[in-house]
């Protein structure tokens, strides 16, 4: 895969607005597809049974989907790689 370096903004652009598509659709099956298992566990048995196991799990993969999302779309890495150096150059500049 290409690093950020060798991509353009474009490139950048595309493939940030491609992953928050992604995650819309995640979130938005997630919701439909647990308030339909909700419905069927509490009509089905009278109470909440096991609908509970299912949002909990898939929940936590959505939560892991949206951190993924809002790190690499803001490019910790680059970012922290660029704040390093400029301390580095800082450290250097004090010492001579």
């Amino acid at each position: 895969m290409a690093t950020t370096q060798t991509q353009t903004p474009e490139e950048r652009a595309r493939k940030r607005g491609r992953y928050l598509s992604g995650l819309v659709w995640h979130a938005g099956t997630f919701l439909i597809i647990n308030a339909f298992f909700w419905i069927l566990d509490i009509a089905g048995y009278g109470g909440v049974n096991w609908a509970f196991w299912i949002t909990g799990f898939w929940g936590f993969a959505l939560a892991f989907h949206a951190l993924a999302y809002f790190v690499d779309g803001r490019q910790l890495e680059e970012r922290k790689y660029r704040q390093y150096l400029e301390d580095e150059r800082r450290r250097e500049a004090h010492e001579e």
